[in-house]
């Protein structure tokens, strides 16, 4: 078994979900992986007593900034108001300094990247919080590089995210670096959120709440679709294919993926048009046709629609990169509603 060690700290006032919400996603790697995978989580606390969080519930943490810690593998900040409470304890920065020195990488979630800051952290780095701090963040720190519409970005070994449930999508990205792709995507199903939410790479994924089961008509029917987006599908001609009458295979398609079969194909066609968009030199005339729109002003109609931006205008944003000069890698996720995906 491979064995991660992630410690979270705690301060009065952090945002309980920060640590509860990865801390969940990384538990159930065990449970994924049949135990060929697990996270050893421990929580750091500036007391030996319970911490209280802002939501009043309190955490009684595993050890102290003060005590001797195992070699931690990664290092997770909340945030929450009281975070502000705690920037000049120097007892705090001096440890995420020298954290920052012996861990793998170290994380924020929400306004804990101030704590970042506090500690000199930010200097030169791309970061990203909670977008109601994005100005306070900026000005408190204006050699940080703050993006105010991104869930999660990572530069060289820092990590940063958006609010709260941001924390989620951070530990399923740590995750997939660490185990791989698969059992990421077995945490988010389980979870019920996605691997990576709309807006950053090639992941609006329709397989991953709507996947169906190995070995039926429906499965058989996805990946047929997956595989030819550009064809001209309707109902009909996939229920043929798996000699099923249309009402029958939109009946069953429905009440096993919990979208309708058209429904699916778009979100597929469009996850595809995303993937192309980030990761090729493909023109979007050219990704149009391979992925099934009729020309490249419907597909740019339908970006507009769905995702605010025009095919290129995405391309820009959210392209893959290889770090630039720097030698950074980048991996940005944009904010975004799910339910306008």
């Amino acid at each position: 078994m491979r064995k991660i060690t992630v410690a979270m700290l705690l301060f009065p006032g952090f945002q309980l979900l920060d640590i509860a919400g990865p801390r969940d996603a990384f538990a159930e790697v065990s449970l994924v992986s049949e135990r060929t995978a697990e996270y050893e989580m421990l929580t750091v606390g500036m007391t030996r007593g319970a911490i209280k969080s802002s939501s009043g519930l309190t955490v009684q943490p595993d050890r102290t900034i003060f005590d001797p810690c195992p070699q931690f593998d990664t290092v997770i900040v909340p945030g929450g108001l009281g975070v502000f409470d705690v920037l000049e304890d120097t007892t705090i920065t001096d440890w995420l300094r020298t954290q920052q020195r012996q861990t793998r990488r170290l994380a924020a979630i929400c306004n804990g990247a101030f704590a970042f800051g506090a500690a000199g952290l930010l200097d030169g780095r791309t970061v990203a919080t909670h977008w109601m701090d994005v100005a306070r963040l900026s000005s408190m720190f204006p050699k940080a590089n703050v993006e105010p519409d991104l869930i999660y970005i990572k530069d060289e070994n820092l990590y940063t995210t958006a609010g709260v449930t941001a924390g989620i999508d951070l530990a399923l990205a740590m995750i997939e670096e660490d185990f791989g792709r698969e059992i990421a995507l077995g945490v988010a199903k389980y979870l019920i959120v996605y691997v990576r939410r709309a807006g950053g790479q090639s992941q609006f994924s329709p397989l991953l709440e709507t996947q169906a089961s190995d070995n039926t008509h429906v499965q058989v029917v996805q990946q047929y679709m997956m595989d030819h987006l550009d064809v001209e599908h309707s109902v009909e001609s996939l229920a043929q294919r798996v000699h099923m009458s249309p009402r029958n295979l939109s009946r069953i398609f429905s009440r096993e993926c919990g979208v309708g079969l058209i429904a699916f194909l778009n979100h597929a066609r469009i996850d595809a048009a995303r993937t192309m968009l980030e990761s090729t030199q493909h023109t979007v005339a050219e990704i149009a046709r391979r992925c099934g729109f009729d020309s490249a002003d419907a597909l740019r109609r339908i970006f507009v629609r769905r995702l605010g931006l025009s095919p290129l205008e995405y391309r820009h944003r959210f392209r893959s990169t290889a770090g630039g000069a720097s030698g950074r890698a980048r991996a940005q996720f944009e904010v975004q509603d799910d339910s306008q995906t």
